[in-house]
């Protein structure tokens, strides 16, 4: 444990290390600690001092020395035994898919990252793995999947929940291990290989029914906020979760109004109730602009580390759609004074809507910016035009710097892995990641899942299943919510606006700030709203790209590209060592 490297630990596990150390010094400082005043306290104070005992003959043994040698024995703690390692030679393993729900607001993302405070989803599925034996590396303290064939489809960032997340890892399985060949002495005294034989008397060993409940074993151990809904025995040839994945689906939610509104009387246009509520007609015809193959390099975020240069992607849909049953209704919004013209009467609100997009692959950050564009075009501060605009970058080849949308209501919903057989060829599979070929994006899903639930029922509804460990989150957090509404409705309904207590005098006006509604809990303070298109432009990715390369010693983002192993490169540069192959692609 002296030559551990901190460094690669997990945040959870180097607390844990600190408790460790902790428990370690416990015993020290007791027996570092004087007990004289203890045994001061004992004793009355005009009790004489007990005699010092004669020398005893050799073989016989005090009272004073058999007390000593009790205490001694009672203060010494058992050392906690070590885990035992398991065995890999005893037991087969195969690749699986797990499907993953997680809500992130509370992780610094997916991904497991290095010396970050706040823990990761990746980090605490380690953590199980490892606990549950399923894989077994050789620091388990060292978050490293490499030797596993693990392989993930998405990479959500921090505060983003995912409720179909797939992973894919080769772990311990309860398949037999096949039989052990035999020796035999054959003639000339050559010794030959006899397979052993099989036991005619088992029944055939079932690769679900018979295997290790991969769900249940992990969920004993994610923290209640992560959960594995399903695994998937079976998997095509050549498998991997971020390449085989076809398709992926993004949905963000919002409510409407967006923020609190404000009563007409307190309207400076006289529009009744029109701040804070969202145009939702004007935000779907936005959305539908977004379908198609498009160079998304104005709605991304741009990462020299990455050096991409070709930022074209397809979006198979786009769309605004109403949640149904929310059960969030603040009757005050349904007031005419609150509510604008051109609502329904008798409706009920907040009501609450999602952005719905699937398409191939995303850039980083693209679903919050496009999110955010149409949050400017429901407040009326933008046309739904403005799309166009931006996804035009011969005329915009400068991305506008606006705030994207904030990342809680956003959740990776699903992840399609289609069958590629002789309806859906090698051919199709290209032309469905090629922005520039027509592919079919009806896309199914093929993979055979193993639902939990569909093993045994009452692992997914019995005392201890998934929906009871659900439900447990979920009642608390509808208490939270259900408390605030109460609350909130009554406060907006108990004044009488239309008594003015005060005395007589200039109309009250709001602010004349903007107030520009971003995704969070509420709008924010903006001055005198800025359109788009005109606000600060940021670099090119070219040049991000360019200047990135030439602060890791290239000469340029080109010279980099030719480069063989680029990144190793970089990493070997940064610890003083040398790169395997660096040599320039001619």
């Amino acid at each position: 444990m002296a030559d551990a490297n901190y460094q690669d630990w997990s945040r959870d596990r180097l607390l844990e290390r600190v408790k460790e150390l902790e428990q370690q010094l416990k015993p020290q400082k007791k027996q570092q600690q004087p007990n004289t005043k203890q045994q001061q306290k004992q004793q009355p104070l005009n009790k004489p001092k007990p005699k010092t005992p004669s020398p005893a003959a050799p073989g016989t043994t005090t009272t004073t020395t058999t007390t000593t040698t009790t205490t001694k024995e009672t203060t010494k703690e058992k050392k906690p035994k070590k885990p035992s390692k398991l065995d890999p030679s005893k037991y087969s393993t195969r690749l699986v898919a797990l499907k993953l729900a997680y809500l992130g607001k509370r992780y610094g993302g997916f991904e497991y990252q290095t010396g970050v405070a706040v823990p990761t989803v990746e980090e605490a599925l380690w953590r199980a793995l490892v606990k549950s034996c399923l894989i077994w590396p050789d620091n388990p303290d060292k978050v490293d999947f490499a030797p596993w064939e693990y392989s993930k489809c998405g990479r959500t960032d921090r505060g983003v929940s995912a409720f179909g997340q797939v992973v894919g890892v080769r772990v311990r399985s309860n398949r037999p291990l096949p039989p052990v060949e035999k020796e035999s002495q054959g003639e000339g005294g050559d010794v030959e290989m006899v397979e052993g034989g099989e036991d005619d008397g088992k029944p055939a060993w079932d690769p679900v029914a018979d295997e290790i409940n991969y769900p249940r074993v992990l969920n004993r151990l994610l923290p209640p906020d992560i959960r594995v809904l399903a695994w998937a025995p079976t998997l095509p040839a050549d498998f991997s979760a971020r390449f085989s994945c076809w398709e992926r689906q993004y949905r963000y939610f919002f409510t409407q109004p967006a923020f609190a509104p404000l009563p007409a009387m307190l309207d400076a246009e006289s529009k009744k109730g029109k701040e804070g509520w969202l145009d939702i007609d004007a935000m779907r015809e936005a959305a539908k602009l977004f379908e198609g193959v498009h160079d998304f390099r104005n709605f991304c975020k741009i990462d020299g580390a990455k050096q991409i240069t070709n930022f074209k992607r397809r979006v198979f849909e786009a769309d605004v759609v109403e949640v149904e049953d929310t059960g969030s209704a603040l009757p005050y919004l349904g007031q005419e004074d609150f509510r604008p013209e051109g609502l329904k009467e008798g409706s009920t609100y907040p009501k609450v809507y999602y952005l719905h997009v699937r398409g191939s692959a995303f850039l980083w950050h693209q679903i919050r910016h496009m999110v955010a564009i149409l949050f400017l075009v429901g407040q009326g501060l933008e046309k739904p035009s403005v799309v166009t605009e931006l996804l035009d970058v011969e005329k915009h080849p400068r991305k506008p710097n606006y705030t994207m949308a904030e990342e809680v209501p956003l959740v990776l919903w699903d992840c399609i892995f289609p069958r590629v057989d002789e309806t859906m060829s090698k051919k199709a599979a290209l032309e469905v990641h090629d922005p520039e070929a027509g592919a079919n994006t009806a896309l199914r899903d093929a993979i055979d899942w193993v639902w939990l639930g569909e093993d045994k029922p009452l692992h997914l509804h019995g005392p201890s299943g998934m929906v009871d460990q659900l439900w447990e989150g979920w009642r608390e957090r509808k208490m939270d919510e259900l408390l605030a509404n109460r609350l909130l409705d009554a406060v907006a309904r108990k004044a009488d606006l239309s008594r003015m207590l005060a005395e007589p005098g200039a109309p009250e006006k709001p602010s004349s700030s903007q107030r520009v509604y971003e995704g969070g809990n509420t709008a924010k303070a903006a001055g005198t709203y800025v359109p788009v298109v005109k606000k600060h432009l940021l670099a090119t990715p070219e040049e991000v790209n360019e200047k990135w390369a030439q602060s890791k010693g290239f000469a340029s983002a080109e010279e980099l590209a030719k480069t063989k192993n680029w990144r190793s490169v970089i990493k070997a540069n940064k610890s003083g060592g040398s790169a395997v192959d660096s040599s320039v692609d001619e």
